[in-house]
Formats: C-alpha cells, sequence, structure tokens
C-alpha cells in the first residue's frame, strides 16, 4: 500500500449519492460543495492498494474511513469454517470503513487496483460536528447504503439461480446509469467466484446460469469483464422473477 498526501490544488474526497429527501430523477450527484471537499482534503492522504489486497480485516480496531477514488472493493465476512460472504461492492466516490463498536464490521479486499482517500476517524469526527451540512451529507450516503443493503437481502430471497443472476446484472446496470455511465455494455470487475459470494450461489452455479442466459440469446459476452443484454423483454422478465420463467 502507498500513500501520498492531499494535493493542495486537488479536488478532495468526494461523495456521491442520491438525496433521500430530494425529489431526483435517480441519478447520483455529487453532494459535497468544493469548500467541503477542500475541508476534508485538509485531513486526507490518498493510499493505493495492489488488485486482491486486503485493506482491512473485520473486527481491527477502526481507526480510517477511506473513500474511493477509482476501482472497486469487496466487503466481506468470513464464517467459521473459513467460507467468505460479500456483503457490498464499492465503487467509486463509495465510503467505506465504518465501525461498529470501535471495530471494522466486516473485511475489504482490493479486487482491482485501487485508489483511495484515507481520513483519519478522529479528525473526521470532529470535522462532522463542526459541519451540519457535511454531517448530513453523509447521512444522505448512509441511507444510500442502506437501500443498497435492501436491494442486496432482497436478491438473497430468490429461489432461481437465473433470477438471482439477471437481478444483480440489473443492478449492476442501474448503478452504471446513476452514475452517468454509459449502458450499451454492463461491466463486471468481479470475478464469478465474487458474484456467488455476493448472490448466495456456488461458482459452479453462477457459471450454468451465465451459459443459461447467453445460450437462450438474452446476454451475449464479449469477454469475461463485458456483456450486452440482447433480449430485454426476457432479461427483465427473468429478473423480476415472473412465475411463467423458469430455470
Amino acid at each position: 500500500m502507498a500513500r501520498a498526501r492531499v494535493s493542495i490544488g486537488g479536488h478532495g474526497p468526494a461523495i456521491r449519492a442520491v438525496d433521500p429527501w430530494a425529489s431526483s430523477t435517480g441519478k447520483l450527484c455529487q453532494l459535497l460543495s468544493d469548500d467541503e471537499r477542500a475541508r476534508l482534503a485538509v485531513i486526507a492522504s490518498i493510499v493505493r492498494f495492489k488488485k486482491g489486497a486486503e485493506i482491512y480485516l473485520e473486527g481491527h480496531r477502526a481507526n480510517t474511513v477511506f473513500n474511493i477514488i477509482s476501482g472497486v472493493v469487496k466487503a466481506y465476512k468470513t464464517t467459521p469454517d473459513g467460507s467468505e460472504h460479500i456483503t457490498a461492492f464499492l465503487f467509486p466516490d463509495d465510503l467505506f470503513g465504518l465501525s461498529e463498536e470501535g471495530s471494522y464490521a466486516n473485511s475489504t479486499q482490493a479486487i482491482t487496483p485501487v485508489t483511495a482517500y484515507q481520513l483519519p476517524v478522529s479528525a473526521l469526527r470532529s470535522r462532522l460536528l463542526k459541519d451540519a451540512s457535511l454531517e448530513f451529507h453523509v447521512i444522505c450516503k448512509l441511507c444510500q447504503e442502506l437501500r443498497q443493503a435492501q436491494r442486496h437481502a432482497f436478491l438473497l430471497a430468490r429461489r432461481q439461480a437465473l433470477s438471482k443472476v439477471a437481478m444483480f446484472l440489473q443492478l449492476l446496470e442501474q448503478l452504471q446509469a446513476a452514475r452517468g455511465e454509459h449502458t450499451t455494455e454492463i461491466y463486471l470487475p468481479m470475478n464469478r467466484s465474487d458474484i456467488g459470494e455476493y448472490i448466495g450461489m456456488s461458482l459452479e452455479s453462477v457459471s450454468r446460469a451465465f451459459g443459461s442466459l447467453t445460450t437462450r440469446g438474452i446476454i451475449k459476452s464479449r469477454d469475461r469483464r463485458h456483456l450486452k443484454i440482447i433480449d430485454r423483454s426476457a432479461f427483465e422478465k427473468i429478473a423480476d422473477d415472473t412465475p411463467s420463467v423458469r430455470d
């Protein structure tokens, strides 16, 4: 892991989310003003993690909050038998590192090369106590994370493997659209094992589901990281778990 101080001329940490108390088109917007970002930059440093690097482990003392500049991170919990259950995928402008009783509530790992702002918890807490607007924007971000956790729970409750995989792809596509990115293709920075650990399926079941969606002409993969939805109607029926659609 490499560290660097934030340049005075840099923009500083960013928090992108939907304001839950305002009318919205569903697009993620930059919640922080330039002044707020500059004030956070004073207490931040930039860290870089290689693909596969552990960022922190569950149960360790939570001294730092991270704000992703580029790359993708997975948050996961490890069960007593050593298996992993991914609780979230984190993207640019996401916050992570919030604690439970002073310790990290899960572990995190870079699934691509990651660059992030690192903010000491003590300094961030002092900043939030003095800045009600900044505190409000952090709450907005936490509300978005709660909504994502609810969607994840709904996804896990699905019974059919095809429905789980299609809904996961739908969530990724919606997130790309919310960030203002093109949705001609869906980008999958995570591997099939990570997808399985997130949606509660084995690697074999995930691979079969992707194969079935491809064979049916519903999706088409350019490579393992990029795919396109070919039959939108059939895809949405499967993602919505319509009873007439079978695995």
